[in-house]
């Protein structure tokens, strides 16, 4: 069974140094059900308003996006960001947030779903994370999780829960620094294993990652973009370049994990030459084997 991805579907205005695009297809699920639609064919659980329009739904179709979990509210509009990055790119400001939909989101994992093996979480509320998890049937299932500072600030008991339930869990340098309260990647991954989960995957932005085992861990470098456009979405991107692989070949052991993790980022390096997921919709598989294997064989 293929990958199993929950979270958002949006649309999306973002502001960069190089331009900017009005209402364009995002949210953490679209990015990570498109990249990794190029590995293995992912099934999203979100939910879209009445004024998502059919071409956006045929983009997933193209991608084989199953859709059976994905609902249609018939009275409430689609989740919507706008934001707007600084100079360096580095950082960026919130300038709305309108939830809509998302205000009653309760996924409903559909019933050929719940026996998933490889199943991501995306960034959204922790008690929806911990819904989805009730859900699942697989004990033996390999799941991920994304979250946020946000999460840590404003949900912090329910986010703990949930990542003493999973076996992955994604986070980037700073959020792990602040769950733990230490100013030290090493120690913060040191005390987070602590809390259940089997791996951990920390993000370092333009540096690149580094994969933890409880008893290993491995360094793979960013690959080198010069014509960074767009950073939105490049983690979420990264993730289903990683979940994706591991879905594909149905193994997770640490060496294909050390593998996924070059896939991720990169899927993630693609993501962020163009405006929210336009580079990802159209890769062809000529560019994205090349710069695998110029960077990582």
């Amino acid at each position: 069974m293929g990958l199993l991805v929950v979270g958002t579907v949006a649309f999306d205005t973002i502001e960069t140094p190089t331009g900017k695009a009005s209402k364009i297809l995002g949210g953490a699920a679209t990015y990570t059900c498109i990249s990794s639609s190029y590995f293995t064919s992912p099934n999203i659980v979100s939910i879209v308003g009445y004024d998502f329009p059919s071409s956006h739904i045929e983009k997933f179709k193209e991608h084989n996006v199953n859709l059976l979990g994905l609902e249609k509210h018939e009275t409430e509009k689609t989740f919507f960001w706008e934001g707007k990055y600084r100079e360096d790119m580095n950082m960026r400001d919130t300038i709305d947030t309108q939830l809509n939909v998302l205000e009653h989101f309760n996924p409903k994992i559909p019933k050929d779903l719940l026996n998933s093996n490889y199943i991501m979480l995306g960034n959204v509320i922790p008690s929806v994370q911990l819904n989805v998890l009730s859900q699942l049937k697989n004990n033996n299932s390999l799941v991920a999780m994304d979250t946020m500072n946000l999460w840590i600030d404003n949900a912090y008991d329910d986010l703990i829960s949930v990542i003493s339930k999973v076996d992955i869990l994604m986070i980037n340098d700073q959020e792990i620094q602040q769950l733990q309260n230490v100013n030290d990647i090493q120690k913060a991954v040191e005390k987070t294993f602590f809390l259940g989960p089997s791996y951990i995957i920390v993000k370092l932005g333009s540096k690149g990652s580094i994969l933890f085992s409880k008893e290993d861990k491995f360094i793979c470098p960013a690959v080198t973009i010069n014509d960074v456009i767009d950073p939105t979405g490049a983690g979420d991107s990264f993730a289903g370049g990683f979940m994706g692989y591991l879905s594909s070949i149905q193994n997770h052991s640490f060496e294909n994990m050390k593998k996924a993790l070059c896939w991720g980022t990169v899927m993630a390096s693609f993501c962020v030459q163009g405006f929210g997921t336009e580079t990802i919709l159209n890769l062809e598989k000529d560019a994205y084997l090349n710069r695998f294997n110029e960077n990582f064989s």
